[in-house]
């Protein structure tokens, strides 16, 4: 109980918050949109554990504290309305204007810039995925015949990059040409960052074991939270699109998506303390697979619809069969 209760905490005040704004009807569309928050964003929970196991315990608390302040005003809230004023060229204060006073209008604004949105956060989360599957320094493998023949395909230098830039190069031809520059441009932005957040993670990281200087693991560390905000924003980015759906009121969706993301930052800090990924040793690859799905479902949505039911389901779907597969293996082992 006593990682939740933060997390509890949050909820108690969102839901006040949601009634005196938008009255019983606000409550019940906050609780629907943080339930949904929770089940889409397991996964990026326990992708989140297997980075935050590698942190010190400052960088931790720094995750769950200030991460979710990012998480919340940045990526739920300013971050919408950031993508709206690039798309429309109004100001950011218009922008932020139109979101309280004409709900409809920013959501339809919303929904236009969702190209972008989805070619920038798809191939961030494919990057993610192609580089735990594609990883030659894997040593435990979930689906092995799969696995394997991958994690020796890892060893060719950055074919993980090489691989998504060829599925970018594949969705863009599906959309609309006057929509197929936008495609290539989101998502090679997402292609830099993952490149370069990286980057700057390894050189920080071998700073610290080589030197042992404490400036070192400080920027390792900061890279690391960097990355996991960074990762935190491609599993937002629809979800924030996708609640437009059940609700266009922006503050009832700020509330709903805070307490599902507080759930979420509560719950990889116990994966990481509990040591959870360590006991069931194939969570990490149903996640890592729910990620690869969610990054082809996001270029899918650019051509089609993708309800989010189905989103939640595959995701959730990875993540069971995972589960089972680790239960499963920790019998054979103490058989």
């Amino acid at each position: 109980m006593k990682y939740f209760k933060f997390s509890i905490a949050v909820t108690l005040i969102g839901l006040i918050c949601a009634f005196f704004w938008g009255g019983p009807m606000g409550v019940l569309i906050a609780a629907i949109l943080s339930v949904m928050e929770v089940s889409l964003s397991f996964d990026n929970a326990v992708v989140n554990a297997s980075v935050l196991k590698t942190m010190d315990e400052k960088w931790r608390k720094r995750f769950l504290l200030w991460g979710i302040m990012i998480a919340v005003f940045g990526m739920r809230l300013l971050f919408p309305v950031l993508i709206v004023a690039m798309a429309t060229g109004h100001s950011l204060l218009n922008v932020a204007v139109m979101a309280l006073d004409n709900p409809i209008l920013y959501a339809q604004q919303l929904e236009k810039a969702h190209v972008s949105i989805a070619a920038f956060g798809g191939m961030f989360l494919l990057l993610v995925f192609l580089s735990f599957v594609l990883d030659d320094n894997k040593e435990i493998h979930w689906i092995q015949i799969l696995e394997s023949g991958l994690s020796k395909l890892g060893k060719l230098e950055s074919i993980e990059v090489v691989t998504a830039l060829l599925v970018l190069m594949t969705a863009q031809t599906f959309v609309h040409e006057h929509e197929r520059l936008t495609v290539l441009l989101s998502g090679l932005f997402g292609v830099v960052l993952f490149v370069l957040v990286g980057s700057f993670s390894s050189l920080f990281e071998e700073q610290g074991i080589e030197n042992m200087l404490e400036s070192g693991v400080k920027n390792a560390g900061a890279m690391s939270f960097i990355y996991l905000e960074i990762l935190d924003a491609s599993f937002s980015l629809d979800g924030v699109v996708g609640a437009f759906a059940i609700t266009t009121d922006v503050v009832i969706i700020m509330i709903g998506l805070a307490i599902g993301a507080m759930f979420v930052r509560s719950l990889t800090v116990f994966l990481v303390e509990k040591g959870t990924l360590d006991q069931y040793i194939f969570l990490e690859h149903g996640a890592h697979y729910a990620i690869g799905a969610l990054a082809l479902l996001m270029f899918a949505s650019i051509v089609t619809p993708v309800p989010e039911i189905v989103t939640g389901f595959v995701g959730l779907a990875f993540i069971g069969l995972s589960l089972i597969s680790s239960i499963l293996n920790k019998r054979r082992e103490l058989a």
